[in-house]
């Protein structure tokens, strides 16, 4: 019998085409809404299946597609992938968020895409650093300025949404405030409220105002919540049966 010796297909020295290649990296990484739209958003499209596991595999730190993109400062990517339900709030092994590598690199319309997609900004990393700090550290002095004035913007709206959390706890404010005293603390969070809805173009300290100015509304108000409850006529007949006994 012949043999036949196996041979190899010549090698013609052009570049061979991976077997499967990310369809994601160059309209993401170029800024092609339209392409990236046409991936998640029609049916037929081949890539289509693929693209979330795309977009979300990781390197061995942690990191994925969408840190590349942040860091090219692909704002409107971001905003239509958000569309599609992509999460903006991964960390990496190391703690490091979208908001520090897109303040890292200063793509500051980045940073305000991914704040309004309520990016954690006081996120930190193993080092404790949060996105601000390493804005500065790289001398990124408008993303700086930036994620000051949205922590400040943040600190007013969280102390609201805690004041009113409070007035609607009946376990808190039972035996400690009164009508007249909850009324009063609603009125002074919804005036907040309308102010951080309506300021046209409020700057950081006018955040700090706001604040400061609701704190000494409330403080006769926290101050009676950390006082302890005057005995209930139940309780002191309690008391009494107790020491009869």
């Amino acid at each position: 019998m012949e043999l036949v010796e196996a041979t190899q297909p010549a090698d013609t020295g052009e570049p061979k085409e991976p077997e499967y290649s990310n369809p994601l990296l160059r309209p993401t990484l170029t800024g092609d809404v339209e392409g990236v739209q046409q991936i998640f958003a029609d049916p037929e499209d081949p890539d289509g299946e693929k693209a979330m596991q795309l977009l979300m595999e990781k390197d061995i730190v942690g990191r994925d597609l969408l840190y590349a993109i942040s860091m090219a400062g692909q704002s409107a990517v971001i905003r239509a992938l958000a569309k599609y339900g992509v999460v903006m709030k991964d960390k990496t092994a190391r703690g490091y968020t979208l908001l520090h590598c897109a303040a890292a690199w200063g793509q500051l319309e980045t940073l305000k895409t991914l704040v309004e997609l309520e990016a954690d900004i006081l996120a930190t990393t193993f080092r404790g650093e949060k996105a601000r700090d390493i804005a500065d550290r790289y001398a990124q002095t408008d993303c700086v300025e930036f994620l000051d004035w949205a922590e400040a913007k943040q600190a007013l709206r969280t102390f609201i949404t805690h004041i009113q959390a409070t007035i609607a706890d009946p376990e808190k404010v039972q035996g400690r405030l009164n009508k007249e005293d909850k009324n009063m603390s609603l009125s002074a969070c919804r005036v907040k409220s309308d102010w951080l809805e309506n300021a046209k173009e409020p700057t950081r300290q006018d955040f700090l105002d706001q604040k400061q100015q609701l704190e000494d509304i409330m403080l006769p108000i926290f101050t009676k919540l950390s006082t302890p409850r005057p005995p209930t006529a139940k309780s002191t007949r309690s008391a009494l049966n107790c020491s009869k006994i």
